[in-house]
């Protein structure tokens, strides 16, 4: 039988720690397979799709600048990708090109497994409206939030992803923030505001109950300003790299056919590989 192929394509993309994630579950699993990181220019991306078939590749992962393009060109969606208007996962079944979007799932999984029963305050303050935005809020609709609250500093762009999801999401400008938080039990940040050479808090946790939950997407710091701040006055926090590690689950199923685990493992090689690129 052929060696299984998947890839990560993106422009730039030698950043990616996805071939460490995946070929980390290939030895585990002892699988013969490889997942290669892929750089793809945008002027290129739509004829390496055309061409996926007769790479031998099964599918693999789109990452900047390609999700949109990839939702676009793709023959068939998922659920998810239909949702979020973007594709991060492709797969050939049968000749066709799959796309789907695991963005949520990985989201949903990492507060799963650090702060079990996440979902009961039904009240989200999600900071960004971007397109990771979209996946968090698509993830926050289906675990049964019933009041999700975008804020962002262009509120034309707030109101537009309000606009989609319908009821129970609503739009905010920024300097609202404080007042939204008060009775708020979970809040996400999806905006760069903290990561590396972007340092400053996009929101004061100050404002925020007890029993608030507070996770950042962003995981290069594993602890962000906002993070740190919201661990200071005692309120629970998620990192965003259990997000990476989980929504990288349901693709290398696809290709591989055994379903893979996020564990302490796995998590701490990420980490170290963070610290030695720090």
């Amino acid at each position: 039988m052929a060696e299984l192929k998947a890839f990560v394509c993106g422009h730039p993309i030698a950043h990616s720690r996805s071939p460490m994630i995946h070929g980390h579950w290939l030895k585990s699993h002892g699988i013969d397979g490889s997942y290669t990181a892929v750089d793809v220019a945008p002027e290129d991306f739509s004829a390496f799709l055309d061409g996926l078939a007769a790479t031998g590749f099964r599918g693999g992962n789109v990452t900047i600048p390609h999700k949109e393009v990839a939702f676009a060109q793709v023959q068939l969606r998922d659920e998810a990708a239909e949702q979020i208007g973007a594709v991060n996962t492709l797969w050939l079944d049968d000749g066709m090109l799959w796309g789907g979007n695991t963005d949520a799932y990985g989201f949903a999984a990492n507060l799963d497994q650090f702060a079990p029963g996440w979902a009961a305050g039904g009240v989200a303050v999600v900071l960004g409206a971007g397109g990771a935005a979209r996946a968090i809020i698509h993830a926050l609709k289906q675990r049964g939030f019933k009041d999700i609250r975008i804020v962002n500093r262009t509120v034309a762009r707030a109101e537009e992803l309000a606009s989609q999801f319908g009821p129970g999401v609503t739009a905010h400008t920024q300097a609202a923030t404080g007042e939204l938080l008060g009775d708020t039990s979970l809040l996400v940040n999806t905006t760069a505001l903290g990561m590396h050479g972007n340092e400053g808090l996009p929101a004061d946790p100050a404002g925020l109950p007890d029993h608030a939950i507070v996770t950042d997407i962003v995981y290069v710091p594993l602890e962000t300003p906002l993070l740190a701040a919201a661990r200071a006055r005692g309120l629970k926090t998620v990192d965003g790299l259990g997000m990476l590690l989980h929504q990288a689950v349901p693709g290398f199923e696809r290709w591989f056919g055994r379903r893979p685990e996020v564990t302490p493992e796995l998590r701490n090689l990420i980490v170290a590989d963070l610290d030695a690129r720090k």
